[in-house]
Formats: structure tokens, sequence, C-alpha cells
């Protein structure tokens, strides 16, 4: 039998400032088409699970603990801040700069994000 050693403490993931700083182009647009929620639910639903709350199939088969995503210390995160996470990647965290490349369907899978 095998076990998964997962990582208890997630090291701090720094943002760069201008990230941080960076303004949401489409904050408060409304997504008629549910873009947002589509492309969670092919890109990130497997890990992060269906309401964000880091229960999805494959978390257990990666090193670092998904966390909630839906609590108040995500959500207090600048969009800027989430956009690099979710773009860039870290580790576990893959970077989706080349799958999902228009502009405006990232910022509408952030919102997505911190409305969860």
């Amino acid at each position: 039998m095998s076990m998964t050693l997962r990582s208890t403490i997630q090291e701090p993931w720094t943002v760069p400032a201008k990230y941080e700083k960076m303004e949401n182009p489409f904050a408060g647009a409304a997504d008629a088409e549910n873009v947002g929620r589509m492309l969670y639910s092919k890109h990130c639903k497997s890990c992060h699970g269906s309401k964000g709350k880091g229960d999805g199939p494959k978390a257990d088969s990666v090193d670092t603990e998904m966390g909630d995503i839906t609590g108040d210390t995500f959500k207090s995160q600048s969009d800027g801040a989430v956009y690099y996470k979710t773009f860039i990647g870290r580790d576990d965290m893959p970077s989706f700069q080349k799958k999902i490349t228009d502009k405006e369907q990232q910022w509408k899978l952030v919102n997505y994000v911190k409305g969860l």
C-alpha cells in the first residue's frame, strides 16, 4: 500500500508587484455565456473541486495541499494576484497561459473563481 506524502504547509506565494497592482479590465462584467464557469469546469475542477473546496478527484495526486479557494483568505487577494497564480502557475499549479490565451476569457475565469 502506498501513501501520498503531501506538504502540509505551502510556501508563501510571492506575487510580483506588477501583477499585484494589475487592473482587471473585466471586473464586474456580465458573463452571459458562463465562460468562467466552463473554463473552471474544464481546467480547474479536477483538482480544486466543483465548489472550490480543494476536493477534486485529482487533489490527492499532487504534493501541494489544494486549499479552499472559497474562503476570505483567497478572496482578499487582488484580481491581479489570482491572475498571476492561475496563468503563471507554480509547482503543482500549472500555467494556463498557453491553454487559455484570450484575455477576456482569462479575466472571466478570475472573476468566476473569486465568486465561488
